[in-house]
């Protein structure tokens, strides 16, 4: 996500941050008109949704908890820079999950333990606890370790990578359970607050697939934080398959070893082969996408390579259409394979490993459900439009699975993710924090 921003910037340093800067000026709390945006197309958010979201909010100790998250500003922002200088490259969440799960537990927590894959989960018993809901934010950055992590901050700009995706995310959910705390505000829910590992990149979102495995414990709605601004809902998943295809043969000298059937000609056959039929076959139907991203292998120019690999991503919004591709893919990688191996003049043929190394699935949760009018009608009563969208979450896997889940921005105003200049402001950064509680509220149930 890009975002051109300016604004005047203000000389702060941590440690003297001055409360008007912390405590922004709250926004009323007010339900506008019932429609949001998705894809082009007006969504009507029903008004027992919206009327639901204010009754809960105009409940003196939710009123309370709204309040005493702008008065833990200081505590959010102190929280997310210490998150965020604790390294979690991907596969290494271990040292920052291990400071996340005892602050979980500092702010009130029934029982907080980490699973067999390293998911931070704090469990907040309910009254009745025959429904179970989950907020959720990873733990795990896209930045390789040795990464420097420290937080600079110029006027009102923090800067470090990871500092919006999704640490911000992690703070988001430790306030919202504080907050619940501090104002002894029951549910008739189970919530379960979690720090996941593995939602980026090869991750494959190992950390929430490993929630839902089969006798995994159970989850009936699921709400995820991550990126984005107040206004943004995931609520479709985004699937994608990656696979890392190597072809493999003797290799051997450029003249000496001439005839030798050549892996990196069969990658490049492959890779003509496939973009050249992908192309036509995403022309049509619903958006669908391919990308060869890496290409490896070889010793020298002079030599005759024993290995050629490529890593591909391919995604789509359709499990129809995600195979179609698929099935492209593999096709032009056997063909290249028999091509190549049909020219060498000695030495053994080529052979081929089509390794699936993500496998991210998709699908759609319809805006009618009660959980994404419930998201919507939160998003609203802070004033913003809210905007259904399309992303690649740990939402993808329980909206496959057929449980109701969304993804809602982190706020405040952010870029450069995934790059080393990842930056975000504070502006009005409490407000997706406050949508947040009332979305919860609304999910699990006031206990009456």
């Amino acid at each position: 996500m890009n975002i051109n921003f300016t604004r005047t910037l203000k000389p702060v340093l941590f440690g003297l941050l001055p409360v008007s800067f912390l405590l922004l000026p709250s926004t009323a709390l007010h339900a506008q008109s019932s429609a949001g945006k998705a894809a082009g197309k007006t969504v009507s958010v029903e008004k027992r949704y919206v009327s639901e979201v204010k009754s809960i909010a105009k409940k003196p100790a939710v009123q309370k908890a709204l309040k005493t998250i702008e008065e833990l500003e200081p505590q959010t922002i102190k929280d997310h820079v210490m998150l965020t200088e604790i390294p979690a490259p991907p596969f290494k969440e271990q040292e920052r999950g291990k400071q996340y799960a005892a602050m979980l537990q500092a702010a009130g927590a029934d029982s907080v333990w980490v699973d067999e894959v390293g998911n931070v989960i704090a469990r907040r018993k309910g009254r009745s606890g025959k429904k179970v809901v989950v907020l959720e934010a990873h733990l795990d950055t896209v930045f390789p370790e040795g990464t420097d992590v420290s937080v600079k901050q110029r006027g009102d700009t923090l800067f470090a990578p990871g500092i919006m995706d999704d640490t911000r995310g992690l703070a988001v959910v430790l306030t919202v359970l504080r907050a619940l705390e501090k104002n002894n505000i029951e549910t008739e829910a189970d919530i379960l607050f979690i720090g996941t590992v593995g939602e980026e990149g090869l991750g494959d979102l190992r950390g929430v697939k490993h929630l839902f495995r089969e006798n995994g414990p159970k989850i009936d709605s699921y709400i995820a934080v991550d990126g984005g601004s107040l206004e943004r809902i995931t609520h479709v998943g985004l699937g994608s398959l990656r696979y890392r295809v190597t072809f493999k043969g003797p290799g051997g000298h450029s003249w000496g070893a001439f005839g030798t059937a050549n892996p990196h000609h069969a990658l490049g056959k492959a890779i003509y082969y496939f973009t050249t039929e992908a192309d036509a076959f995403t022309k049509e139907g619903t958006k669908t996408t391919y990308n060869v991203g890496i290409v490896g292998g070889g010793t020298s120019v002079n030599s005759i390579p024993f290995e050629s690999w490529m890593e591909v991503d391919m995604r789509s919004e359709s499990p129809e259409r995600l195979k179609g591709i698929d099935k492209i893919l593999k096709s032009a990688v056997q063909r290249a394979l028999q091509e190549e191996n049909q020219t060498k003049r000695r030495g053994p043929a080529l052979e081929v490993a089509v390794d699936l190394v993500g496998d991210r699935p998709s699908g759609t949760l319809d805006p009618g459900t009660a959980l994404v009018q419930r998201t919507m009608a939160a998003t609203k009563h802070f004033n913003a439009d809210p905007s259904l969208i399309v992303g690649s979450t740990n939402a993808n896997t329980p909206i496959a699975k057929g449980i109701p889940a969304v993804t809602v921005g982190v706020g405040g105003i952010g870029g450069g993710a995934h790059s080393l200049d990842e930056w975000w402001v504070n502006d009005k950064g409490h407000l997706a924090i406050q949508r947040t509680l009332l979305l919860l509220l609304s999910e699990a149930g006031i206990a009456k």
